[in-house]
């Protein structure tokens, strides 16, 4: 039995919000807050995808440390976006 949207979205709420670093924990969570009711399911699969990507990484990568690969590259970027609104 597959799970519910209902229950994807909760389950990447609680991922999102529960990573491990604080940082990716706000950078992550507040995205995923502001979002991820509007999503398709298939940018939930990307969004999900990048979340299994490690911390360190992740943070390198949307702090400018370091390039990220090409295909979260847009992903990157509405991340970055709504955080930066959020404060």
């Amino acid at each position: 039995m597959s799970e519910t949207r209902e229950i994807r979205i909760k389950r990447l709420r609680m991922r999102a919000w529960h990573r491990g670093m604080k940082e990716m924990d706000l950078l992550l969570g507040n995205f995923v807050d502001a979002r991820i009711e509007g999503m398709t399911d298939a940018q939930i699969d990307h969004l999900e995808e990048l979340m299994g990507e490690e911390d360190q990484d992740l943070y390198a990568w949307i702090s400018g440390n370091r390039p990220g690969p090409a295909k979260y590259a847009d992903l990157m970027a509405e991340i970055i976006n709504v955080t930066s609104k959020n404060g």
